[in-house]
Parts: structure tokens; C-alpha cells; sequence
């Protein structure tokens, strides 16, 4: 219980107050009620939808890794979120639309997300 209240006081902290949905686990609602948030439960069609998301995401992700792999040594968190950024755009933007040469200066970290 301790752990999830730390963890929730952090995201209020960072974003304000609101709802918290929780899959039914026991430490949730005490969590909440001392932090004076709201919770409730997901049904079980929302949590299979979530999972089906993650689960997607997941699939989505080890195959954009295993055609453009963190060649890096050492590599850091930064490193990580830069190359999750990099799928995102080009799964969402510019996936069927990008010639080599782009690819390639996107992969040498030329690229913004702006």
C-alpha cells in the first residue's frame, strides 16, 4: 500500500488530481482514499483492451527492433526514449513514405520531432 501511495502522490503532484482507474488490486482504494482521489475499477472489457494494446505495442516495437537495432554500447535511459521517439514518428508518420537516404540520417539522430 505504501508503495502505491508514493507512487500516486508523485503523479498528483506532477499532474494534478484525477480519477485513478486500477484493475481491482486490494491497496489501490486505501491509496486513493488518503490522497483523496477517486477510484475505480476497470471492467474486464477494459483490461483486455489494454492488454491487447500493450500487447500490440510490444509486438510492434521487437519488430521495429530487430530492423534498426540500438547499435550503441553502454546505452543510457536518454538513448532509449530517443530511439522509442524515433519508432513513434516513423511508424506514425512516416512509415510509407521515407526513402533510404532519410532513414538513414533519421538513424544518425538527424531528425526533430517538431
Amino acid at each position: 500500500m505504501l508503495v502505491a501511495e508514493a507512487f500516486l502522490k508523485t503523479l498528483v503532484e506532477k499532474y494534478g488530481k484525477h480519477v485513478v482507474y486500477s484493475d481491482g488490486a486490494s491497496w489501490y482504494p486505501e491509496a486513493c482514499r488518503s490522497l483523496g482521489l477517486e477510484h475505480r475499477i476497470h471492467s474486464q472489457y477494459e483490461k483486455n483492451l489494454i492488454e491487447r494494446a500493450i500487447q500490440y505495442l510490444k509486438d510492434r516495437v521487437e519488430g521495429f527492433d530487430d530492423y534498426y537495432p540500438c547499435l550503441r554500447k553502454g546505452c543510457d535511459l536518454k538513448h532509449v526514449s530517443r530511439w522509442l521517439h524515433l519508432y513513434t514518428y516513423l511508424h506514425n508518420t512516416r512509415r510509407r513514405h521515407i526513402n533510404f537516404k532519410e532513414l538513414l540520417s533519421l538513424l544518425r539522430g538527424e531528425w526533430s520531432l517538431s
